[in-house]
Order: structure tokens, then C-alpha cells, then sequence
């Protein structure tokens, strides 16, 4: 199910702890834990940074080479990698500048006469912090979660290889986990009677809907859970007083909350990808889901009544919407004339023929 594409040039994993040491022994490079519910967490305490620039600052000046050698002796293996900040790097022996992990290497061998192994780095995960972007160092992507990040790396650290997708992954343990999801069977609910085609899904339900019970999102500082990643994002913001993270579309300026809105709009609204057909009509979609809502107008019952006026609709949140008319529910309001509409649409029109502008 899997191979080593580079066993034979990894170094011997008994070496590894002690390389790593004198990386961080002779450089700024700053070995990072995780990034937990407030941020980037210290691999020598239970200290927390939401700026991995922070995070740097302390391990530097809070931990001294004893206790680094203390706590990375012996722990390594290959399940595990070494996520290493090393933005701004430079040698510390010598305080030459260095633009990444190869060349800090390459330079202890040849300039300080240092016994390291040159192919440590490809367990080594390297990171550049630059303000609030987070951007692989190899493509130059962007990413506005950390996590997200991390898991991109393995397209380019494909340590080992999934014989069933060729999809690279940067350690074994990681790999296992990915096989996981080729394995097709009956995998039922320890919880309740639903059963899945693969052990991924079945675990996915239980942690959703049992376990979690959809509140999978949890704030780091106060522990309050939310079932939505933005409800917890604007309760960071709000409460907390985190500055959010947006992206900007270049083709029209609008502005999202995450890079995968910002992908989507981009594909659907820019590049005109809509690949799901209607069979009724002429309208195309960019997602399947879109279209699914759609076909309710060609096949749905009108099940949906105002009590009001007795009319009929398709769906729940058609008739909601409409409710407002009778609610008398302006919220559309035009910030030139302070003149409001009930719908949407009403809004539009007005902006384009009163005030010129496409909305």
C-alpha cells in the first residue's frame, strides 16, 4: 500500500534528535508545536503566541541550548516531523544571513565543520511569517489557516508515496492515515445505526454528530464551542478582540473571510466554471449543490403557505423571505438616498437605475 521513495538518504533516525540540536543550537530557527486555539505553542512550555514572531522571541530568549538538547533528545522518530520558523535565519555562530534551511545546513558542514546530516531537512517542515500572510515557501500560496498549511507541504515533501493515488505524504504515520480512506467496507456507528463505505467517514460522523455534536469549533481562550469555523471567528473578533484575517479579489475587490471564498467566487463569478447542467433548462451551475436547489423549481411541491395571504412556495426560505413584505422588513437600504427595499433584488435595480452602479 505504501512506499519509501528515499529510504536509503534518510539519516538514521538515533542521529536525528542530535541534529536537530545543532540546528537550533547555531541558528534563530524556532521549532513550533502546533498552532493551538490562541496560537503558535512553544515546544519547550506551555507558553502561547497568537504572532509566531512572539513565539520566536521567546524561545530565543526564554530557553537555553540545555533545555532544547533536554527536550528533543531521543524523541523523534519517523512518525513525527519538526515544524522550524525560519524567517529572517541567519547562523548564530557567525551571524551570516541565510535564505533557507539547505544553505544554513551546507554552510555548518563547510564553515563551522559541523557533523550534520544534509538530508535532515526532508523531515523538517520550513516556515517564513511575514505580517498576517501565511504562504508556502516552496509555490508562494496562500493560506489562512495554519493547519492548511501544514497539510499542503506534503505535495512538496513526498517522503512516502500512497500506491493507490500517488499522493506524497511528509512521514509514515500520516500516510497510514491517508490509506485509511482507499479502504472500502461496511463501517457501522459505534453511536447509532448509520453505516459508511469507508473507516474515514464513519469517524468523521461520530466526531460531528455524536461526540462533538456539531460544535467542533472551540475558542482558545475561553473554551466556548460554535458549530460554524466563522462563528467562532467573529466571536474572536467581538469578544477577544483578534484581528481577523480577509482576502481581497483582485478582479473586483470584493472581500472574503477565508481563501477557499475567495477561490470559489473566483471560479464561479470570474472563470465562469459552472460544469453542472440543468436537464429542464439552459442554466448552468458551479456547484453541484447549487444546482440540487435549483431543480426543486422544475420538480418541488409547493408545500410552504403563507398564512397571511395563502400564497404558495417551494422552499422554506423562499417563504421566510417573503414574510418580510408583510413584516414590512426594509433592510435593503440605499446609502445614497436612504431610500429601502424589502428585497434584494428591489435594491439592485434601484442602484443601478437611480445611482448607476452594479451591485
Amino acid at each position: 500500500m505504501a512506499r519509501n521513495i528515499q529510504n536509503q538518504m534518510f539519516p538514521e533516525f538515533e542521529n536525528f534528535g542530535k541534529d536537530i540540536s545543532i540546528l537550533l543550537d547555531c541558528s534563530n530557527a524556532t521549532p513550533i508545536r502546533c498552532r493551538g486555539g490562541i496560537g503558535y505553542k512553544c515546544c519547550f512550555c506551555p507558553a502561547e503566541f497568537p504572532d509566531a514572531t512572539d513565539l520566536k522571541r521567546h524561545t530565543i530568549d526564554q530557553h537555553d541550548s540545555e533545555t532544547k538538547r533536554g527536550l528533543i533528545k531521543g524523541k523523534y522518530t519517523s512518525t513525527v516531523l519538526v515544524k522550524l520558523d525560519i524567517t529572517s535565519l541567519h547562523c548564530s555562530l557567525c551571524k551570516t544571513d541565510m535564505s533557507n534551511l539547505e544553505q544554513l545546513i551546507d554552510h555548518l558542514i563547510i564553515i563551522h565543520a559541523k557533523n550534520i546530516h544534509r538530508n535532515i531537512k526532508n523531515y523538517i517542515l520550513p516556515f517564513k511569517f511575514h505580517g498576517e500572510e501565511l504562504r508556502c515557501i516552496i509555490c508562494y500560496s496562500l493560506f489562512n489557516k495554519f493547519k492548511v498549511l501544514q497539510e499542503h507541504m506534503s505535495t512538496h515533501f513526498r517522503n512516502y508515496i500512497c500506491d493507490d493515488c500517488d499522493a506524497g505524504f511528509v512521514t509514515r504515520m500520516i500516510l497510514l492515515n491517508h490509506i485509511k480512506c482507499h479502504q472500502l467496507g461496511s463501517f457501522k456507528c459505534d453511536y447509532c445505526p448509520k453505516t459508511y463505505n469507508t473507516h474515514r467517514k464513519k469517524k468523521s460522523h461520530e466526531r460531528l454528530v455524536h461526540v462533538h455534536k456539531s460544535m467542533l469549533n472551540k475558542c482558545g481562550y475561553c473554551n466556548e464551542k460554535f458549530d460554524r469555523y466563522q462563528k467562532r471567528e467573529d466571536h474572536l473578533v467581538k469578544v477577544h478582540g483578534v484581528r481577523s484575517v480577509t482576502f481581497n479579489c483582485q478582479a473586483c475587490e470584493k472581500i472574503f473571510v477565508s481563501q477557499r471564498a475567495l477561490r470559489d467566487h473566483t471560479k464561479r463569478d470570474h472563470l465562469m466554471e459552472k460544469h453542472h447542467a440543468c436537464n429542464e433548462c439552459d442554466m448552468k451551475f458551479y456547484r453541484p449543490c447549487d444546482l440540487s436547489k435549483h431543480m426543486v423549481k422544475h420538480r418541488g411541491i409547493r408545500k410552504f403557505k403563507c398564512e397571511v395571504c395563502l400564497k404558495l412556495y417551494v422552499r422554506r426560505n423562499t417563504l421566510r423571505e417573503h414574510m418580510r413584505i408583510h413584516a414590512n422588513d426594509r433592510r435593503f437600504k440605499c446609502e445614497h438616498c436612504e431610500q429601502a427595499f424589502v428585497q434584494k433584488c428591489s435594491w439592485r435595480g434601484h442602484m443601478r437605475a437611480k445611482h448607476g452602479e452594479g451591485v
